[in-house]
C-alpha cells in the first residue's frame, strides 16, 4: 500500500496536463481580447469610410 501511495505522489503527468490547459487557456483569452479590439477599430474606420462617401 504504501508503494502504491509513492507512485502517486511522484506522479507529475496530471499537473503537466494542467499546466498544459491553463497555458492554453491564457492564450485563448488574449486572442479574443486582441480580435475584439481589432474587430471593434475596424468597425469604427469602416464607419468613418461611409460617412465620408455620404
Amino acid at each position: 500500500m504504501t508503494n502504491v501511495f509513492a507512485r502517486f505522489v511522484k506522479d507529475e503527468s496530471g499537473a503537466t496536463a494542467i499546466e498544459y490547459g491553463l497555458i492554453a487557456a491564457l492564450i485563448a483569452v488574449v486572442c479574443i481580447t486582441v480580435w475584439t479590439q481589432i474587430g471593434t477599430n475596424l468597425s469604427a474606420k469602416f464607419t468613418e469610410i461611409n460617412d465620408a462617401i455620404k
